[in-house]
């Protein structure tokens, strides 16, 4: 199957190639489903719907929420959304993808205690009382990725020669340390307990993307405590989870968004078929899930590639920096029916699906046919809420979404981030992000 881009315009349409090509989706006309209410943790969401985190590049250089980052939440926490899964946070400043990533310190836990409160306020003035948005705080640490100032300082659990070339790592390049990796799951608990302050529901421990706890897991050829054997490669994230468990107990959520397949080759890739790596070997990645369940770890967002190295993996697209050898249609099933393994695994977690903006309009058909099937309780929206803010309402009130709204997948909002502007849809908010576009892209 050929990629193509998106030219569906009924259910029927795309259900046709679902059914031609052999593609396990299933579409569904009882969007109903989408308006459930989801226990996560006691706390009741008023719709299956959420807003993925989706990592800025719009903060204060202290780390504290800018104009573009608060103006952004406002929206989407007036779009009607039941979780609102807060964009990515670095614990410490040296972890930044870049130097406008959002990171939080007890110098600025007013400015998120702040943002927070907005959201709060945002939601019941434009929703009523009666809906108040379950809200997580993403923690990272970008790793490799990292780019606190203008320069490019990756931070490596191990030398992975994929990566390493893409990126210009030298093989002389150090390893971060056992001893710092320790530090640094302190780290993770202090901003856990800042995010607290601030108000926020829970946190994420980001473990996807080929970050830092995300690269971790598939350190089959690092040394000492953190490297080698499974146990070894999950210590960090699950250190660092019973740690904030441990001092905050069932009053406060720990999630993850946890990468099920990396898509890069084995024995560098994790949840890889060690013979195909374009097929994803979910042995390992459910065995980490299963962990986190024995741990009380209840509400998983689940992703999988990288968007550093594969991003139709991540996020299939029409447009992007070069053309996948498969049909969107099965990097949308890869994602759906991923989360489907984990959902189906533990019945009573909370897994939230991703896949879905390729679909535009007819998401929301295929989001039903996906909790219908079991294989997600809440679907989840990243590129389509920067376009699209208030799809959730959309859905909610009128059982659609508004094609001339829609995320149309063109990659403009990756190229602001890549070409280190402020990032947000070119294409449908035109008026704020159009500027910057053609400041910074179109040189």
């Amino acid at each position: 199957m050929q990629p193509k881009n998106f030219n569906y315009e009924t259910p029927a349409d795309i259900k046709k190639d679902i059914d031609l090509f052999g593609i396990d989706l299933k579409v569904s006309e009882n969007i109903d489903v989408l308006r459930n209410t989801v226990d996560v943790h006691g706390f009741k969401l008023s719709n299956s719907l959420a807003v993925h985190p989706m990592e800025g590049c719009d903060g204060n250089l202290d780390g504290s929420p800018g104009e573009l980052v608060i103006r952004r939440y406002k929206r989407f926490a007036a779009g009607g959304a039941g979780l609102l899964w807060f964009e990515a946070v670095a614990v410490v400043p040296e972890g930044k993808a870049n130097p406008r990533q959002l990171s939080i310190s007890e110098d600025n836990v007013d400015s998120f205690k702040e943002i927070f409160d907005i959201m709060m306020e945002e939601a019941k003035k434009a929703n009523g009382n009666d809906h108040t948005p379950l809200v997580i705080m993403q923690l990272t640490h970008s790793g490799r990725f990292s780019v606190p100032t203008k320069e490019h300082e990756p931070v490596i659990a191990y030398h992975n020669p994929y990566l390493n070339q893409k990126f210009n790592i030298d093989e002389s390049h150090p390893v971060i340390t056992d001893s710092e990796l320790e530090a640094l799951e302190d780290k993770y608990v202090a901003a856990a307990r800042l995010a607290k302050q601030a108000g926020f529901h829970g946190v994420d421990i980001k473990g996807c993307h080929r970050y830092l706890v995300s690269e971790l897991l598939s350190a089959y050829n690092r040394e000492g405590k953190y490297g080698g054997s499974f146990e070894n490669r999950t210590r960090f994230m699950l250190n660092i989870i019973d740690k904030i468990k441990a001092e905050f107990g069932e009053d406060f959520i720990v999630a993850t968004r946890l990468n099920m397949y990396d898509g890069i080759p084995y024995p560098y890739g994790w949840g890889v078929d060690k013979e195909d790596f374009t097929k994803y070997d979910m042995q390992e990645p459910l065995k980490l899930v299963d962990l986190l369940y024995d741990r009380g770890v209840r509400l998983i967002n689940v992703t999988m590639g990288t968007p550093y190295y594969n991003p139709h993996v991540n996020r299939p697209y029409d447009k992007g920096g070069y053309t996948p050898e498969e049909n969107q249609l099965e990097g949308v099933a890869r994602l759906i029916n991923g989360a489907g393994e984990v959902q189906k695994r533990h019945p009573d977690m909370v897994v939230v699906g991703t896949g879905y903006s390729w679909l535009r309009h007819l998401a929301p058909n295929v989001a039903a046919g996906a909790i219908e099937d079991g294989k997600a309780k809440i679907i989840g929206f990243g590129r389509a809420a920067f376009a699209y803010p208030d799809f959730a309402n959309d859905i909610i009130q009128t059982g659609e979404m508004d094609k001339r709204k829609c995320c149309i997948t063109c990659s403009k909002c990756t190229e602001l981030m890549r070409a280190k502007s402020f990032s947000g849809c070119v294409i449908r908010d035109a008026k704020v992000y159009g500027p910057y576009y053609k400041k910074d892209c179109m040189k």
